[in-house]
């Protein structure tokens, strides 16, 4: 096992997979004792650690509970219980990162005395590697102290370990950024001093020690230090060595500090600072840096700021742009230089060379120069061939070259200059803005804005464009014309080249550098939504991969590596529109287009088909990322077969392969809709001979499937045709279970009793169902339908007095199946229903493990909608262990899942649970609000089938505590009579039955409150109570002894022996002195057939 606490707390099992910790307090937890190194801790110790100034009234207790999770997450031997009391971690320093990073630190300062700086570094770097982040976040913030400053010193000696072997590079940004972080650290600013110095930039270093005094002076009041003092003397005692003389010319070659050519801009540049220190130290390592990017990211900008900062005004650029011939490119260098107007002389009257080239080569040959060639893709054969012959002759030239495309030349650098993030491209638009119209405010747009930005790519072009329309048109008015980009954004500057002054200008001129292959397909193309990779660009057009590389060289499509090393492509939002206008120019072209669209569809068909099954095995983790980077892809296909070109057998194709993703993932909302266009395509045939009935069923039973999630029974049957179909879909698939009901969706038919006939007989029909699967269907089938059966039979009445029968050996017929399939949402299923069973059983500690086996595969498995309510079910056990600190965070964390992902029945329980934990609290103003809370959120859409009675019960004990009497009494009889009606499980019954006793006590019935009790007592069989519970029914048998004496509570016992739920309804009744009508069978949460394991 390793312990990492560099960052948020981890353990590792021997294999290196992360183990889930759960809660912040379980982690604060572990990190406590590691920290320590193996050390033993007091409970005392460890408790300030992991409460801090808010400890729970009995911490020991709650210690003592947070310590059986983490053995149950790490293993019974990795915590030692030690005399004291106390608790130890079983590990060993090495077994510890923090401690692994400290004798790493240890090592490098020997290497470093050595006079060893190569190996010091490497191992500074790899100590330094440890950190994740902040180290012990998981403890009260002065537990991270030691470390950060560890961290800090280790990260100053890595740095003089790099200057002290002459590794300069990246130094300086690196330096620069520290510097900025920690500004009053000295030893961070005199390295950076060095790393400047080091480099021969002397000035700067001047610059950046005036920088370090002046931030010392202003803000502490104080000098720089002897080690910075004297840094500071060094560089002013230093005198450069002077450059020996060239030979005697005329021209401009006679002063090498001339000023370059590079004009100052009228507007700010804005952003690319990481770029800028990139550059640099590309500028360093390569004589040939290539900035590549589509028309309009900014390269020439970018390339004029770098050139200037690296040389300071004796930077030069040679602006291609103008040129037609590429024959015509070593002159137009010539005269970019000033150099074509002299006229060179030898000492015998002759003319030099007159070849542009050579003269190019004599002016560069025997000094320092660094050039910018600017726009080379249009003339890119010719400035490759110049660039190379150039660099072979002129060992001190460095060249910054701006191109859509790299030059091709042997130690080229290419540096894609990506599109602005969005800060800068919001802080660009803010500055464009205000120069057309002052009074402009980012803060009140600021949502518009970033749309603006974000569909104009982030390419700073198409933003200042934008941002020059706000003479005429608002934000909102802008964004919502970018679907007619090229229309609108045509109002650049009249000084700027004509294909910059426009959007599509500068797109036509890209477009019209393209070969005829590469334009038709950048048309083809078009048809993707999102990106795509190889073998989609080839179902579309076979053996493009040449001509895709050739579009990516010409920055026209982006190509970004994906984690599985596989590559992905995707076109700019403005590409892509371009693209798209082409692709309609002519009949011909639409037509080309249409076939580009069917390939398009079956693709992405075939590859939902091809997943569809995969999603339910072992390897469904990387098939459910290719499907996650393909939905794009794959709602356009959807819209095209559904909506634009309708085809019913297509989409019905595409639906079914998509059904179970939508499902798993937590898309159920947007399934929903694509169903019901499908359904709309058609009419349900009658004859199962015809070809379209299956599918059809099929279909209306992934409908209900997903459709049963946002609405309640009482809702579907208020609604005659969708009972009819629903009745329909039930007889097709059980009247006669076959195949078709052996398999997703058709196996989910037993649901439909939920509408179509009485809850009771949902057994009966489950049966039939696994025994079908069993039939003809494979390993998952019969695991779903079994795993369904078995929540059924553990949520059922009779569990307690019959052990709930066969749920033990149909558990572990379903560990092996999910063994076999590996799917791991139906394991997580699985766990799920083995800790309701121990839950029911009063067994808390297997069900808290088996509740932390299911959130982990749930969250493997990316099942959004399983994992807040199973976060909320560890955090029930927590409450019923009396721990309401850790239920409540573990509340708070179900809340925001539930919130993230719009998983709104948990946010119902979540409500419920805190108002138990308000109420055990004696919070009862708290305990009502949450009620109402959940009781509103119940009215809005479904809830698990014993909520409203639960609600009810809780209700009526909150109002017992608020003076209700008898009122209460008779809401806490209600509750029971509801729980009756719709069969909930034992432990649900009796926990009411408890309830019903409170309020009894409360309203002055201590004799009839002892029988409830007593009555329940038999119930349970020896079944024991929760913390809260048990303290409920000590109070109510307190109150009752106090009243009525030892021989007067052993009656109201004895009276409750034996008695059933009808026994006490009556007795209840006759205290209330009225029979109320036995009520309606219930209509919201009774009977809407869950099939997830809430």
């Amino acid at each position: 096992m390793r312990y990492l606490i560099l960052g948020t707390t981890e353990a590792l099992d021997p294999r290196g997979n992360p183990l889930p910790l759960g809660g912040a307090r379980l982690r604060a937890l572990l990190a406590a004792l590691a920290l320590r190194g193996g050390r033993a801790a007091s409970t005392t110790e460890l408790a300030d650690d992991v409460y801090g100034d808010d400890p729970p009234q009995d911490a020991p207790a709650a210690l003592q509970a947070l310590v059986g999770r983490l053995r149950r997450v790490l293993g019974a031997e990795a915590v030692a219980s030690t005399p004291g009391p106390g608790y130890r971690l079983v590990a060993g320093p090495d077994d510890i990162d923090l401690y692994v990073f400290e004798r790493g630190v240890r090592d490098a300062a020997a290497r470093l005395d050595a006079d060893d700086p190569e190996t010091a570094a490497a191992l500074l770097r790899d100590a330094l590697a440890l950190f994740r982040g902040p180290a012990l976040a998981d403890l009260p913030e002065p537990a991270g102290v030691r470390p950060e400053a560890q961290r800090l010193a280790a990260l100053r000696r890595r740095v003089e370990a790099d200057l002290r072997r002459g590794a300069t590079d990246g130094l300086v940004p690196e330096l620069t950024g520290l510097t900025t972080t920690y500004p009053y650290d000295e030893a961070f600013h005199a390295h950076l001093i060095r790393a400047l110095r080091a480099e021969g930039r002397h000035a700067d270093a001047l610059a950046a020690y005036e920088t370090a005094r002046r931030t010392l002076a202003d803000t502490l009041g104080a000098d720089p230090g002897p080690e910075l003092t004297a840094l500071h003397h060094e560089l002013l005692a230093y005198e450069p060595k002077p450059e020996p003389e060239p030979e005697s010319v005329t021209g401009p070659e006679r002063d090498q500090a001339a000023p370059g050519n590079i004009r100052p801009r009228l507007t700010s540049f804005v952003g690319r600072e990481p770029e800028i220190a990139a550059l640099q130290g590309d500028l360093t390592r390569s004589r040939l840096v290539t900035l590549t990017g589509p028309g309009g990211s900014g390269k020439t900008r970018l390339a004029e700021v770098a050139a200037v900062r690296a040389v300071g005004p004796a930077a030069w650029i040679a602006e291609l742009a103008p040129l037609d011939d590429p024959e015509a490119l070593p002159g137009a260098v010539l005269s970019a230089l000033r150099l074509r107007e002299i006229n060179l002389i030898t000492r015998d009257g002759l003319p030099l060379q007159d070849d542009p080239t050579a003269h190019l080569v004599e002016h560069l040959a025997r000094r320092p120069f660094l050039l910018v060639l600017d726009n080379c893709e249009h003339v890119i054969d010719a400035a490759a061939a110049l660039t190379e012959t150039l660099l072979t002759h002129c060992p001190q030239l460095r060249i910054l070259a701006t191109s859509r495309e790299p030059l091709g030349v042997p130690g080229e650098s290419v540096r894609p200059v990506e599109p602005l993030p969005p800060d800068p491209a919001h802080r660009l638009f803010a500055e464009r803005a205000r120069a057309v119209r002052p009074s402009f405010d980012p803060a009140k747009d600021a949502g518009t804005v970033d749309e603006i930005c974000r569909r104009l790519d982030g390419l700073p072009l198409a933003i200042e464009l934008a941002a020059a329309r706000l003479r005429l048109l608002t934000p909102r008015q802008i964004a919502d014309r970018l679907d007619d980009r090229f229309r609108l954004l045509t109002s650049g500057s009249r000084t700027v080249l004509p294909r910059q002054q426009t959007l599509r200008a500068v797109v036509d001129w890209s477009w019209d550098l393209l070969e005829p292959a590469e334009r038709t397909l950048l048309r083809q193309v078009s048809v993707f939504a999102g990106g795509w990779d190889l073998a989609a660009a080839e179902a579309l057009a076979p053996g493009v991969a040449d001509t895709l590389g050739a579009l990516v060289d010409k920055s026209l499509v982006v190509a970004t590596p994906t984690e599985g090393g596989e590559m992905r492509y995707r076109l700019l939002e403005t590409i892509h529109e371009y693209a798209a206008e082409r692709a309609a120019e002519t009949p011909a072209l639409l037509a080309a287009t249409g076939a580009a669209h069917t390939a398009h569809t079956a693709h992405f068909t075939a590859l939902a088909e091809e997943a569809e099954p995969r999603l339910r095995s072992g390897e469904q983790l990387p098939w459910i990322d290719r499907i996650e980077r393909d939905l794009d892809n794959i709602r356009a296909a959807l819209h095209r077969v559904l909506l634009t070109a309708p085809d019913e057998a297509a989409a019905h194709r595409l639906v079914f392969a998509m059904g179970w993703f939508w499902w798993l993932r937590n898309y159920r909302p947007e399934g929903l809709t694509w169903v019901e266009r499908a359904l709309a395509l058609g009419e349900d045939p009658d004859d199962p001979a015809d070809l379209r009935y299956w599918p059809r069923m099929h279909l209306r039973m992934l409908h209900f499937f997903l459709a049963v999630e946002n609405h309640t029974a009482a809702q579907f049957r208020d609604d005659p045709e969708t009972v009819a179909q629903v009745a329909r879909v039930r007889a097709a698939f059980g009247t006669e279970p076959g195949p078709e009901a052996a398999r997703f969706p058709g196996l989910l038919w037993p649901f439909t009793a939920y509408l179509t006939e009485e809850p009771l007989h949902i057994r009966t029909l489950l049966d039939a169902s696994v025994a079908n699967c069993r039939r003809h269907g494979g390993d998952w089938e019969v695991g779903v339908s079994l795993m369904f059966r078995t929540h059924l039979v553990v949520d059922m009445p009779g569990g307690l007095a019959d052990g709930m029968s066969g749920v033990d050996e149909d558990l572990a017929e379903l560990r092996a199946l999910t063994r076999r399939v590996g799917d791991r949402w139906m394991g997580a299923q699985i766990a799920s229903a083995a800790a309701e069973a121990n839950m029911m059983r009063g067994r808390y500690e297997e069900a808290g493990e088996a509740y932390e086996e299911a959130l982990g595969l749930a969250r493997e498995v990316g099942a959004h909608a399983e994992t807040p309510f199973l976060i909320a079910r560890l955090a029930e056990l927590s409450y019923r262990a009396g721990d309401m600190e850790t239920a409540q965070k573990g509340l708070d964390e179900a809340s925001r899942e539930a919130e993230r992902y719009h998983v709104r029945d948990t946010q119902t329980f979540v409500c419920f649970l805190g108002a138990a934990i308000a109420f055990h609290l004696g919070d009862v103003p708290a305990a009502r609000a949450r009620l109402e809370e959940a009781g509103s959120l119940v009215d809005l859409g479904p809830a698990p089938p014993h909520f409203s009675a639960v609600v009810t019960g809780l209700a009526a004990r909150v109002e017992a505590y608020e003076g209700g009497g008898a009122a209460a009494v008779a809401k806490a009889a209600g509750a029971l009579r509801a729980a009756r009606a719709v069969q909930c499980a034992d432990l649900v019954v009796a926990a009411l039955a408890e309830g019903l006793a409170v309020t009894l006590a409360e309203a002055a019935e201590p004799a009839l409150a002892v029988t409830v009790l007593a009555a329940v007592d038999s119930w349970r069989g020896g079944l024991p109570r929760s913390v809260p519970e048990q303290r409920e029914t000590e109070e109510v048998t307190a109150r009752a002894l106090a009243v009525l004496g030892a021989s007067g509570l052993a009656a109201a016992r004895a009276n409750g022996r034996g008695l059933g739920l009808d026994d006490l309804l009556s007795l209840v009744d006759a205290y209330l002195g009225t029979r109320p009508e036995e009520p309606e069978q219930p209509e919201e949460p009774e009977q809407q057939g869950r099939v997830r394991s809430s």
